[in-house]
């Protein structure tokens, strides 16, 4: 990488699009220059993911179309000839959806680009559809608005793992800003290079998820938002199937990629479902949910007769595994082939309820990309019925394998199913949850985040990572009964990762790990029994020091 004034100077030349250029001319504070030049945007197995402007290390039409070319380049050392395209609500998603297609039409490679914003998990499922040998979506996901992203994904329509992001990136790396300039978008298309997405597709991904869930039309109530999102037209299409009542969230079921009245789109947060309570109030509605802006996730909030009580993922997750697995037994079919998927950092509470039933958990690294690789592991050895559920804690699910990524068009659907069977027996989700934790014990998790922004907070965090390492003896005054360093991968036997768990005497726990899309320090916090408010105290008091 060059000197982060070099960079601009060649920017400065180079840049026609005029917004960028008038952004970049705009610019005259040195440490804001740096911070957006100083380095490119780094490709790893999320894709890219960065704030919206002109700079490397920011996403705008010239980042996008570098990292096409060098993944264009990659599939043509492979032998790859077809690739899918689809995008979010998000501001410039479709511009670089477009963008990306020229630049993969312009290698010789066959387009198939989505006439519409659609879910990620559509993206997975077109990628398998059209046989592609890869796919991108255009997302950031739940972030802010500033944001925008770049997810790959694999034949399999997974996202791409370790080993295949680091040799694209290093395609990347040999690829220039400014290279030569594709053909319009409009000329690929008439000249059949780029072709949309039929509609028969997407009718075939609905009635799949239809299929996986099986869920009969009962007498629940739902109130739903899309946060401004993909899911605002076709996940009410499937509720509607389902449910005797679906009410929407006016003003967040349209898409719009500024965010205005959820400025931070993550049904993880509380804030983000502040209009949806209301509406569902309103309604009188059993349960909310709200999926983020590329229907991915899905959080959901459950009327009880003390007002709507918010779930957690990792709550979700386990209401999940136990009603499937309980579904499975009430149906006389066999348990123990089952397997449940879940990231190290979520909630082992899942394996105690999944032992009751002798199914089988597997624990892989964050990310629902090894989630899906564990799927396609099944499926090689002739076993991936024997796929049940995959989650993370963080609002991520997904049954059957139709998609290999996390997919909240299939989870709302089996929320729903699931809540209209304790809804049948005088019971709601959160009544069910009690019942879970009355036999297995209480389990509350937390996470804490810390950011880092610029090129010293990313130091910041290396430094901080490094320390932590030193002495695994003790953390803040309590003993470590337990320390895994997934740096370590002969100890974990999982691919080497940047994370860090501790296990204290008294039943706690702390998993640390840099974000991979965001300048973030994430602490998942553990404790039994009771709620260990002391432990997010000093905590909080030890990362912000």
């Amino acid at each position: 990488m060059a000197d982060f004034k070099e960079n601009v100077k060649i920017w400065k030349e180079k840049v026609k699009d005029g917004a960028l250029r008038a952004e970049l001319d705009a610019l005259k504070d040195e440490t804001a220059l740096k911070d957006r030049f100083y380095k490119d945007l780094e490709f790893g197995t999320g894709g890219l993911r960065g704030i919206l402007g002109v700079g490397t290390n920011c996403l705008n039409i010239y980042t996008v179309a570098r990292a096409s070319e060098g993944i264009a380049a990659y599939m043509r050392a492979h032998g790859m000839k077809k690739i899918a395209v689809s995008y979010d609500s998000r501001i410039n998603s479709e511009l670089f959806a477009e963008t990306a297609a020229r630049a993969f039409a312009a290698a010789g490679l066959k387009t198939v680009i989505v006439k519409e914003l659609m879910p990620t998990p559509f993206l997975s499922f077109l990628t398998r559809e059209e046989k592609c040998d890869m796919g991108v979506m255009i997302t950031a996901s739940h972030n802010p608005a500033q944001y925008n992203g770049y997810k790959v994904y694999n034949a399999e329509g997974c996202q791409i793992v370790d080993a295949a992001a680091k040799e694209i990136s290093s395609y990347i790396e040999k690829t220039p800003y400014f290279g030569a300039e594709a053909q319009p978008f409009e000329n690929y298309l008439a000249a059949g290079a780029i072709v949309y997405a039929g509609d028969g597709v997407e009718e075939k991904y609905l009635s799949g998820v239809k299929d996986i869930v099986k869920a009969a039309p009962s007498p629940l109530k739902v109130t739903y938002t899309a946060l401004n999102g993909t899911g605002y037209r076709i996940i009410p299409k499937l509720l509607r199937t389902a449910v005797a009542e679906v009410k929407l969230v006016k003003e967040q079921c349209v898409p719009d990629g500024n965010f205005p009245t959820c400025p931070y789109p993550n049904p993880e947060k509380s804030e983000a479902l502040a209009l949806g309570l209301q509406e569902a109030k309103k309604n009188q509605s059993d349960i909310l949910l709200a999926t983020d802006p590329d229907a991915d996730r899905v959080g959901v909030a459950v009327k009880t007769e003390n007002g709507y009580t918010l779930l957690t993922g990792n709550e979700v997750g386990v209401l999940l595994t136990d009603y499937l697995l309980s579904d499975l037994k009430r149906r006389n079919l066999p348990t123990d082939r089952a397997v449940i998927v879940k990231t190290i950092v979520t909630t082992s509470l899942a394996e105690l309820v999944a032992k009751k039933y002798d199914a089988s958990v597997i624990n892989v690294l964050t990310g629902f990309k090894y989630i899906g690789e564990q799927i396609g592991l099944l499926e090689r050895r002739g076993e991936a019925d024997r796929f049940l559920l995959g989650f993370e804690e963080s609002y991520g699910y997904l049954l059957g394998t139709q998609v290999r990524d996390k997919d909240a068009v299939v989870a709302v659907l089996a929320v729903c199913k699931a809540a209209a069977h304790y809804l049948a027996a005088g019971k709601t989700l959160v009544d069910r949850l009690n019942e879970i934790y009355a036999e297995y014990g209480w389990f509350y998790h937390k996470l804490l985040t810390f950011e880092f922004p610029g090129a010293a907070g990313r130091e910041h965090i290396e430094k901080t990572m490094k320390e932590l390492r030193g002495d695994c003896g003790s953390f803040l005054g309590r003993k470590v009964i337990k320390a895994a360093d997934y740096l370590q991968t002969e100890k974990t036997g999982l691919p080497r990762s940047n994370v860090l768990a501790l296990e204290f005497a008294d039943g706690a726990g702390v998993v640390i790990r840099p974000s991979g899309t965001e300048p973030l320090l994430k602490v998942y916090v553990t404790s039994r029994g009771a709620e260990d408010t002391a432990l997010y105290a000093a905590l909080s008091d030890f990362f912000k020091a």
